[in-house]
């Protein structure tokens, strides 16, 4: 592996390319007023001696650094995944570069003090601007916008992005009280989160809505993990009296119960229905597919990117609250309770 010069700076690279300081500036900044050889030379220098402009520099230069912040728990979950994608679509659309932080802390009790400190370190100098996934923390100080997706709190002194959790889980208990089950067991997410919270009103709602005895037995506390839903739908499913249908709180949490199901001989759906919550890109690929309560994740994250851009760019967004719709997805994990196989 070939080493590159530690601490290469701008005057070593215009050194050794033969040419002013300006000029290597004016390429770095992508200017045009450069004569495509020499731009080529000047690139070429920059890759040989491992040169990298810092962009807190820059920002000193010009009071910006065209840099998005993400601050995100942690990057293995699907639904991270997808807010990145569709983060990035839109800050690579207008010319911005996208940092991500990830904690792996994610049950963290001094999670909040980390993620404030973040946005305080990285506000104004570092990034123009900030998103955080699901944060523990109400405000942060920060000269830079800050926008949330999923936050913890139901109000926040920032702009935020949230699905219609509510209305998800009740149109999917609609769905499966439509098919005739009436025993359904829920598996919640993180209950620190409001995300979690509104799928477990709209579950306990749609049963009062349909007249359905809520059994406090059916409802068992997940955290969104597939680990914690196996073990959640291991207890549902040894009960006297198991649910004939359940809905997880997140195709994670739904994934756990397919294992568990497979693990007991229950069969999806024909004994068992199961409903979920994300649409991650692995529940159409599931056996069954996973019917699912889409939330439009990515469409979350491209929602967020535009209205920290445009509170980069000093335009006032008309709402500190953006609701994205949810979308009932029907695949092949439910069947109606009369039907046989």
């Amino acid at each position: 592996m070939q080493r590159l010069q530690s601490g290469a700076t701008i005057r070593d690279v215009a050194r050794e390319a033969g040419v002013s300081v300006s000029t290597v500036s004016r390429v770095l900044n992508g200017k045009d007023d450069v004569a495509p050889e020499t731009a080529e030379l000047v690139r070429q220098v920059i890759a040989q001696l491992g040169y990298a402009s810092s962009m807190a520099a820059r920002s000193l230069r010009s009071r910006t650094t065209h840099v998005v912040g993400l601050v995100v728990p942690g990057i293995w979950h699907p639904f991270t995944s997808l807010v990145i994608k569709g983060v990035n679509e839109v800050t690579l659309a207008h010319g911005y570069d996208l940092l991500v932080y990830a904690s792996g802390r994610s049950h963290d009790s001094a999670l909040s003090s980390w993620e404030q400190q973040l946005v305080a370190q990285l506000n104004g100098s570092v990034t123009d601007g900030i998103i955080v996934v699901t944060p523990n923390a109400a405000n942060y100080r920060t000269a830079c916008p800050v926008v949330a997706i999923d936050p913890h709190q139901a109000s926040t002194d920032f702009p935020a992005v949230l699905a219609t959790n509510y209305q998800g889980a009740l149109d999917a208990m609609a769905y499966l009280v439509s098919l005739g089950h009436s025993r359904i067991g829920c598996i919640t997410g993180r209950l620190d989160l409001q995300s979690a919270r509104r799928r477990l009103d709209g579950y306990r709602d749609g049963l009062a809505h349909w007249g359905i005895e809520a059994d406090p037995a059916l409802v068992a506390t997940g955290d969104y993990s597939r680990s914690l839903g196996a073990e959640c739908a291991r207890r549902l499913l040894a009960l006297s009296a198991p649910p004939t249908a359940i809905l997880a709180a997140s195709d994670e949490t739904a994934f756990g119960v397919y294992d568990v199901a497979a693990e007991l001989g229950v069969r999806i759906p024909a004994d068992l229905s199961v409903v979920g919550f994300d649409n991650t890109l692995e529940s159409a690929s599931v056996s069954p597919p996973l019917t699912t309560v889409d939330q439009a994740i990515e469409s979350m994250g491209r929602l967020a990117a535009e209205i920290v851009l445009k509170l980069i760019q000093g335009h006032p967004w008309e709402s500190q609250l953006q609701r994205v719709p949810t979308q009932l997805v029907i695949r092949q994990s439910c069947r109606a309770l009369a039907e046989k196989v």
